[in-house]
């Protein structure tokens, strides 16, 4: 069975990346206090246990794809997969919530360092990538992406954020990664 991921349209192809517009979404997010290649691993922990049924209601919740970990100076309200983004000392880690829940229909969290959030219809810039979750890798990729979105004129507003859609036993040369830039909004 296929694992559920959010829904878009691209609406710019190139070579080396795609432009893609997002609607409306909800995620579950933790902020985990650890270096960049830890942070994944003990937030996962802590959302996985929520969507495994320790919320109020004791319902379980489908697993979807990616995992986003994003690197920021405050939050960025940006997901895809899983996410992890850097705020201050640590990271925000999401997991995005099955479509067929709303705000009022997804189960409260029992613990508090679960927080759910429902992010609006957006536009990224998106580089994928395979191989390792290391953090040198996310930043070899991270600069090529930077590079290119300068050389193209795009415009971004924001953090990276790190996607990761396959779980950890996929073999590393297998891994479908993603870096998410959001797009400016011509004004």
């Amino acid at each position: 069975m296929a694992t559920e991921e959010p829904k878009y349209t691209v609406e710019t192809k190139t070579d080396n990346y795609e432009i893609r517009k997002y609607g409306a979404l909800l995620v579950a997010e933790t902020k985990i206090d650890s270096a960049f290649e830890n942070a994944g691993n003990q937030a996962f922990r802590i959302l996985a246990d929520y969507i495994f049924g320790n919320n109020k209601s004791k319902v379980t919740i489908s697993m979807t794809a990616p995992v986003s970990q994003q690197v920021a100076s405050e939050k960025i309200a940006l997901t895809a997969p899983a996410s992890q983004v850097k705020e201050g000392t640590g990271f925000l880690v999401q997991f995005t919530m099955p479509q067929e829940f709303t705000m009022e229909t997804l189960p409260e969290p029992n613990d508090p360092r679960v927080h759910i959030l429902e992010i609006s219809e957006r536009k990224v810039a998106v580089y994928r990538y395979s191989g390792t979750w290391s953090e040198e890798r996310y930043l070899e990729n991270l600069k090529k992406f930077v590079s290119v979105l300068e050389q193209s004129g795009v415009v971004t507003t924001g953090e990276p954020l790190f996607a990761r859609y396959n779980p950890p036993f996929m073999p590393w040369f297998l891994r479908r990664n993603e870096i998410l830039f959001e797009v400016a909004v011509e004004k």
